[in-house]
């Protein structure tokens, strides 16, 4: 086993090998893949750039003539993102370091985005102190900031760069699984946000003590984006899908969205899954001054100084109902909608400040309309974070994965 160090040893060839030698010298095997499309490698790499450009179908030759560096990046990107995967298939593969600006940390975190979940990724980056989702993506990518530019070995890099090298050094002699493989448990997946937390926290134990594994993604579009990825991956039993709420942020424009493919992966796999309302009250902003002007007009809820809340309106719970009906009615497992009809957040309750009986009323009548007749839709007359909701949620979860019958019948 291997870690995988990847980047360019053309421009960057002096601060590779000084990591690599680290490595080297506390017993890590390393494996170089070279990345660069320029001059000539500082040093030999284990991994040739033609061997990385042809995984991504190109040839190494040609993509230097073009002289296109947007397009280079692009390949090399893919390219080792091909070749990682091979090598973990393979069992060569227990981490992926890499070093780099802009284009390195896209070509590098492309490797490690490649890996599952629990294999050692580390990105030394420029810009490891700014923006990152779009590198990190929904693996569990390490970004370290660099501080100074990667261009040389000082007083600063050499510290950093010996920091990301015992990092790796220490993930690498650990040598720990995903929890995942050595549990015998199925996987639950859930969703939660604060405004629904008593009801998951209660719903999780029984399931737990039922014997499953309950995974609790915080519904702030990058967990969404991870569960549904999970669940595509097959590592899945079952989905309690509770707080629904990425989908109003689709809608209207929040911060928190999951994008258009949210509450699709259970329905495609056929994995069974509970589905709820949780939240779908409000769309989430930053501080008060980043919200959209055309939204000034409406009632809002400060949850705090860097997080705005706005209430969702008849007219959106009603679309919002039908994408619910839409989307779950295509499902080709075993589906339930569970409606809370006295409120879906902690904040959507008489006497709370977006109680708004006639708002949500358009939600579940949408549903009624909408829902596919042999998709299950339960209406109980409790509040989401009820107890009494949790529990009928929970059980018929575990009563679906006792029972599947999907559209064709029993399973």
């Amino acid at each position: 086993m291997s870690v995988l160090l990847v980047g360019t040893l053309d421009t960057k060839g002096t601060e590779f090998a000084y990591v690599r030698d680290r490595l080297l010298a506390a017993g890590v095997t390393v494996l170089v893949a070279d990345t660069g499309v320029l001059g000539p490698p500082a040093f030999a790499p284990d991994i040739a750039r033609d061997a990385v450009f042809s995984a991504a179908g190109a040839n190494h030759e040609q993509v230097r003539a073009a002289g296109d560096r947007g397009k280079a990046v692009e390949l090399a990107a893919a390219g080792i993102a091909k070749l990682a995967a091979e090598l973990h298939k393979q069992g060569k593969l227990s981490g992926v370091l890499s070093l780099g600006g802009s284009a390195g940390t896209t070509i590098g975190t492309a490797a490690m985005r490649a890996r599952p979940v629990g294999v050692p990724k580390l990105m030394v980056s420029t810009l490891a102190s700014g923006q990152v989702q779009h590198y990190v993506g929904t693996r569990d990518v390490m970004m370290m900031y660099s501080v100074v530019d990667i261009a040389g070995l000082n007083r600063i890099s050499r510290v950093v760069l010996d920091n990301a090298a015992g990092a790796m050094i220490g993930m690498f002699s650990v040598g720990c699984e995903p929890e995942a493989s050595v549990s015998d448990k199925p996987v639950i997946a859930a969703t939660m946000f604060g405004v629904t937390t008593p009801c998951v926290e209660a719903a999780r134990k029984i399931l737990e003590a039922a014997g499953y594994e309950v995974l609790v993604f915080h519904a702030t579009g990058t967990g969404g984006r991870t569960m549904e990825g999970l669940i595509r991956d097959g590592l899945v039993a079952g989905v309690l899908d509770i707080t629904t709420t990425e989908l109003a942020d689709e809608l209207a424009g929040g911060i928190l969205s999951a994008g258009p493919d949210r509450l699709t992966a259970a329905a495609i796999a056929g994995v069974p899954q509970v589905v709820s309302l949780g939240a779908l009250d409000m769309v989430n902003f930053g501080p008060r001054d980043t919200v959209p002007d055309g939204y000034k007009h409406r009632l809002f809820y400060q949850h705090n100084p860097t997080v705005t809340l706005m209430r969702t309106t008849p007219e959106e719970l009603d679309r919002l109902g039908k994408g619910v009906a839409e989307k779950t009615s295509a499902a080709s497992g075993p589906t339930c909608v569970m409606v809370p009809l006295k409120g879906v957040s902690a904040i959507d309750a008489e006497g709370k400040p977006f109680w708004w009986p006639d708002a949500d009323a358009a939600l579940f009548q949408s549903l009624r309309n909408w829902i596919a007749p042999y998709v299950e839709l339960v209406e109980l007359d409790r509040h989401i974070n009820d107890p009494a909701f949790a529990e009928a949620c929970a059980h018929k979860l575990l009563g679906m994965m006792a029972h599947p019958v999907h559209k064709g019948g029993v399973r």
